[in-house]
């Protein structure tokens, strides 16, 4: 009786203590506001403040398992409540991934690092904007699912529902297909980058929900109201239960989909150097331990993170593993110090992407490119770089360099924003240029999938706050429901957009720049023709060459290649021996 009633007060205080929601909720107004100028002149912006909420909006759109009461999305409903019952657990909850159903927490657990990284240090622009019950909200949601994901020391639970089914399916949220099998990685088959990554979500959450920020220098606002020390302590909790599998798990250290190689048909990692190392980090910060912040160090310079030039998401997290650093120096943090070799290489890093003489370059229209990277997501790098630099800048070694790194970032995110080739902010339902077809089976209504882009020929529903993939590398975009490399929705695209929307209701008295752009604008330089990507290869200057048949050309290059170079040899041996011969 005892242990019940100890139980009954401990959910209770759980959900006592999370904020109170607004009795009248908010909810996102139709697209026309967002061509209409506020003329507010100060701080908070109301259209700043705006599509804060309709970021945070997106979320609740993604929700699965049992809605509650106090679900502002009308058109969607109960789902895949009996996940987990595959391995007698619950693991209903959490949030679609994408634009499909599949529950993942390797790129889930980034998302939720990221803003909460971005509500520690800019969390003001949510208490500003009204919109910190909501964070919280949509935090916990995520949260309390991983929580559920790892249910012992030593398990975590990597992804409910298969990919593959999962992709057959376009459809609504009531009809999902099963079964849903629930998979996992363990002491003997563990999984390093998935332990530690879900690790840093915690870390960094527990941070956040502690009230540890990392402005002791001011260079940084208090993080956002929503302090509750004992939520704090059990995301620690299972936060070094993780970091310790993922670090010390009999079955070694790997990639969590030589363990479950279904993660390969998702989202495969390419290592884990990068995860230990940010995971460490978040740990210093939240227990003030030199230990974590040594073991930081040692993958550092383990795995040879210094020096790279690489794109900031859910596999690279080497560029966050910089700026952290430098900001655990600057917040005088008793183990952490050098601060300037800190800067050196965080405005490395930075210099080679706003100078262009790294990895990356810049589209004709001014977007932030990766080969490779962007292909298949073009805002998602670029908005990930600018939500760095924007952080980073408070920090800068110069008044030149902290001028230079947010001029490039406001360019980024003025692009993402509207202020690009189309016409379109990339954000769906903040303005009448939005997009209007993201590649969303919940959202589409349609049921046919040989059919998506014309059934129904018009979305059923507005998916309010979705960033979406993002234009071509010749700044071309479609709007073509099933282009999903240009409109395909997913949890982490919206990150980095959340933490620069709350950065600029912070201290922007302008608007965003898309209240600019009026109704038609999208529709006068609309592309003609068709994409050239992953999905959509009609709008390729020739045949589009299968992956096999490259290969096959390629061996067969090769072949006849060593044929020419023997025949060569043979041919100069032999002329020669002639030669030799002759004058012997």
């Amino acid at each position: 009786m005892l242990l019940l009633i100890f139980l009954l007060a401990a959910v209770t205080q759980s959900v006592v203590s999370q904020l109170s929601l607004p009795e009248s909720p908010w909810l996102p107004p139709d697209a026309s506001k967002g061509a209409i100028p506020s003329n507010s002149g100060g701080t908070p912006n109301p259209q700043w403040s705006t599509l804060l909420g309709n970021l945070l909006y997106f979320y609740e759109a993604q929700r699965s398992g049992t809605l509650p009461s106090t679900n502002r999305v009308s058109w969607r409903n109960d789902s895949c409540t009996s996940d987990g019952s595959d391995v007698g657990l619950d693991l209903s909850g959490g949030y679609y991934d994408a634009g499909d159903y599949i529950k993942v927490s390797f790129p889930l657990s980034f998302t939720i690092m990221s803003i909460c990284w971005g509500a520690t240090d800019f969390g003001k622009g949510y208490d500003l904007a009204n919109q910190t019950a909501y964070l919280d909200d949509m935090l916990r949601w995520g949260l309390d699912w991983l929580i559920k994901m790892h249910p012992s020391n030593d398990t975590l639970y990597i992804e409910v529902a298969d990919t593959g089914i999962d992709n057959a399916y376009w459809g609504g949220d009531q009809n999902i297909p099963g079964p849903r099998p629930s998979y996992q990685i363990n002491d003997t088959h563990p999984g390093t980058d998935a332990a530690a990554s879900v690790s840093a979500a915690f870390s960094s959450c527990s941070n956040l929900y502690a009230g540890r920020g990392f402005n002791a220098a001011q260079a940084y606002q208090p993080p956002a109201s929503l302090q509750n020390s004992s939520y704090a302590d059990t995301l620690l909790r299972h936060a070094q239960q993780l970091y310790s599998f993922a670090v010390n798990a009999s079955g070694g250290q790997v990639t969590y989909q030589t363990s479950t190689p279904i993660a390969t048909e998702s989202y495969a990692s390419s290592g884990f150097g990068d995860d230990l190392a940010i995971a460490a980090l978040f740990l210093a910060a939240a227990t003030n331990s030199s230990s974590y912040y040594q073991d930081a160090n040692s993958f550092y310079q383990k795995f040879n993170l210094h020096g790279q030039n690489a794109v900031f998401n859910w596999d690279s997290k080497t560029p966050g593993v910089y700026v952290l650093f430098a900001q655990l120096a600057q917040a005088n943090y008793p183990f952490a110090s050098d601060l300037s070799s800190w800067q050196t290489e965080s405005e490395r890093y930075f210099d080679t992407i706003v100078n262009d003489n790294g990895d990356s370059s810049l589209t004709n229209g001014g977007l932030l490119f990766y080969d490779g990277d962007s292909d298949d997501a073009s805002l998602n790098p670029a908005l990930n770089a600018a939500m760095l630099l924007t952080r980073y800048a408070a920090i800068a070694s110069s008044p030149d360099k902290t001028t230079s790194y947010l001029n490039y970032a406001s360019r980024q995110l003025d692009y993402a924003l509207g202020k690009n080739p189309m016409s379109v902010p990339y954000v769906v339902g903040v303005n009448p240029n939005s997009p209007s077809n993201p590649h969303s089976a919940m959202a589409s209504g349609g049921d046919d999938i040989g059919n998506i882009d014309t059934v129904p020929e018009k979305e059923a529903y507005v998916l309010y706050g979705a960033v979406i993939g993002g234009p071509d590398k010749r700044d071309r975009f479609f709007d073509i429901r099933s282009d999903w490399p240009e409109t395909e929705v997913a949890l982490d695209y919206n990150a980095p957009m959340l933490t620069l929307a709350a950065m600029h209701v912070l201290n922007d008295t302008n608007d965003p720049f898309y209240t600019s752009l009026q109704d038609g604008a999208y529709a006068q330089v609309k592309p003609q023709g068709s994409p050239c990507d992953d999905a959509i290869d009609d709008g390729c200057s020739g045949p589009r060459l299968s992956t096999g048949a490259k290969v096959a050309i390629a061996v067969v290059v090769t072949v006849v290649g060593l044929i020419i170079l023997g025949l060569l040899a043979w041919y100069i041996w032999t002329v020669r021996g002639n030669r030799k011969a002759k004058t012997g």
